[in-house]
């Protein structure tokens, strides 16, 4: 048994080592497909990968797995199931239980536990599990399942922050941010790969569409290779910028690199996870490491500043919703043309679309043209979102699968309605305290004085400080609730960004 294993394994690396003569293979990669610090561990979580339905759940030792998201019994979703006491997953439609290699460990209505175990024995009572990971925080995915894909998937590496494993006091890691996008994992490369619509898009957050977009050159650093991707440098570069490396490494990630003259690094760390047509799912976080001086180096816009990780997810919706409302429409008027080739159907004429070109190029020559999605999916292109309200939305695109921003919510609503409800006591201690004075004042005067004088006496210090209250408090219950419609949808107009 150790020999065959053996075998399979050195054709496993020979298959591996003769890869680059290759077409890309796309399910036999790692994928980031989550955030673990963002995940509910008391139930499971439905994603999709490469156009198949992906059950995550976290069992009884703690680590996180990844099943197809049905149950062998009826094909009922295991997403829509319990994670048990005991740390197996139940099946609610008839109450099957899995382990976390995808054995079935309970199948409660047999007849008695001998026939029980003897089903449970059989392969096709096994759920069909993937191999996972957890690395620098995120949960990674082979899609593909077996005992051969076990041993593939130890001979990959998952695409890492190499910095970050160096566990160096001058490296500092700023949060995951992680969002389903309403477009297609190439067109989110494509994006990341052009520099030149930074100024322009992000026009406000990262520098000045009409001062900012101006020329340069693009000079590959790294050739074509089906693996390995390739890597371009951006000259010239700011005034405090050394060099600006652009960095592909496919499936999933790509790596921008801002080294400083003053020794300092930025790192954009961004990944994209094909899950279904016209969608990615994107991952992202900046990377810095202080110079010699522990000087940390400036940020992405406003992002670069400490703050909550839930605030930072909030805001995010600045920066992506930008363009997305490019991306989206963008992705449909190609397939509407019908064109062969990406090439074909648009104007590329400056050196700036270099590495765009280039993506485009590795897509068609090295990874046979596109995804290739599961064959249970539907690959056709979904329609254009015409109703922004569903283009922007963010619930379903973050919050519903992310804990930090569920738990945010929740106290900002209660702080909203605890501003209510203290603006409506201030209120009603104003109306008591002026009552009670106007009371006193009125029983003072003469009974002749009194109708008139009962409409001129003016409120005392602590009714006007309490119907300030009563307002301020009034305000920030509304300017909570306002802020909060920010974890549900955002709204972006080009246009309305002076």
């Amino acid at each position: 048994m150790t020999t065959q294993t053996s075998l399979q394994e050195d054709r496993t690396i020979e298959q591996f080592k003769t890869e680059e003569e290759s077409t890309f293979p796309w399910t036999k990669q790692w994928y980031p497909i989550a955030v673990v610090d963002f995940l509910d561990s008391s139930r499971p979580h439905a994603m999709q990968l490469l156009g198949k339905d992906i059950v995550l759940w976290r069992d009884g030792e703690n680590k996180w797995r990844c099943f197809e998201d049905f149950c062998p019994h009826r094909l009922a979703p295991l997403s829509e199931g319990r994670v048990e006491s005991d740390g197996t997953l139940l099946c609610a439609y008839h109450a099957w239980r899995f382990d976390g290699e995808g054995k079935c460990v309970r199948i409660p209505q047999s007849k008695d536990k001998e026939t029980e175990a003897k089903h449970c024995s059989n392969k096709k009572s096994s759920a069909i599990a993937y191999p996972t990971q957890e690395i620098q925080g995120l949960l990674w995915v082979w899609p593909e399942s077996g005992d051969q894909a076990q041993i593939e998937s130890q001979l990959r590496k998952p695409r890492i922050i190499p910095e970050i494993e160096e566990n160096s006091d001058r490296v500092v890691k700023l949060f995951w941010n992680i969002r389903d996008l309403p477009y297609g994992w190439d067109f989110f490369m494509e994006n990341v790969v052009d520099p030149a619509h930074v100024p322009v898009s992000h026009h406000g957050i990262v520098g000045n569409r009409y001062q900012d977009a101006k020329y340069y050159d693009m000079l590959r650093v790294r050739e074509m290779s089906t693996q390995e991707g390739f890597s371009f440098e951006i000259t010239p570069t700011a005034p405090h910028i050394a060099q600006a490396v652009n960095d592909f490494q496919p499936p999933c990630h790509m790596r921008i690199v801002s080294n400083f003259k003053d020794g300092g690094k930025l790192i954009l760390a961004l990944y994209a996870s094909p899950t279904r047509p016209g969608w990615c799912r994107h991952i992202g976080c900046q990377v810095f490491v202080k110079n010699d001086a522990g000087k940390t180096p400036k940020g992405l816009g406003f992002f670069g500043l400490p703050m909550p990780i839930w605030l930072g997810h909030v805001l995010a919706s600045l920066f992506l919703h930008q363009d997305a409302v490019f991306l989206h429409y963008q992705e449909k008027t190609i397939a509407k043309r019908g064109k062969n080739r990406w090439l074909d159907a648009v104007y590329t004429p400056n050196p700036q679309d270099k590495m765009t070109i280039a993506f485009r190029q590795w897509l068609e020559k090295r990874a046979g043209g596109g995804i290739p999605w599961a064959s249970e999916c539907n690959s056709e292109l979904p329609s254009a979102e015409r109703d922004k309200q569903k283009l922007f939305d963010v619930w379903t695109t973050h919050t519903q699968h992310c804990q930090v921003c569920q738990n945010a919510l929740k106290n900002i609503n209660r702080l909203s309605v605890l501003a209510y409800v203290v603006a409506v006591i201030s209120f009603a201690v104003g109306v008591m305290v002026d009552g009670r004075y106007v009371a006193m004042k009125v029983a003072a005067m003469p009974i002749q004085q009194t109708t008139t004088s009962f409409l001129t006496v003016i409120p005392p210090a602590g009714f006007w400080w309490a119907l300030g209250s009563a307002i301020l408090f009034g305000i920030v219950g509304y300017l909570l609730k306002k802020f909060s419609r920010l974890f549900y949808v955002y709204e972006f107009e080009h246009a309305h960004n002076d």
